[in-house]
């Protein structure tokens, strides 16, 4: 690509989660790995930052309300 994804003011940050916070990320939830909502492995933002089938990926949006809001999902 010309340009990377991340480096757009439209696009929040994507962080790829180590495998003990995603432990304790589900515990806390109190849920497991496929409750999350899935992202595809060919979505642009996955290739580019290097997430694999299987990675939780944690997004961090900009919020009116909130400040910030968090979203997790599973690449797959």
């Amino acid at each position: 690509m010309a340009f990377k994804i991340t480096d757009h003011f439209l696009v929040p940050e994507h962080l790829i989660l180590p495998k003990e916070m995603v432990d304790r990320l589900l515990e806390k939830l109190g849920i497991t790995l496929d409750n999350l909502p899935r992202v595809s492995k060919t979505d642009p933002i996955v290739k580019e930052i290097g997430a694999k089938k299987g990675d939780v990926i944690k997004i961090v949006r900009g919020s009116r309300t909130a400040g910030k809001a968090i979203y997790y999902r599973k690449v797959d």
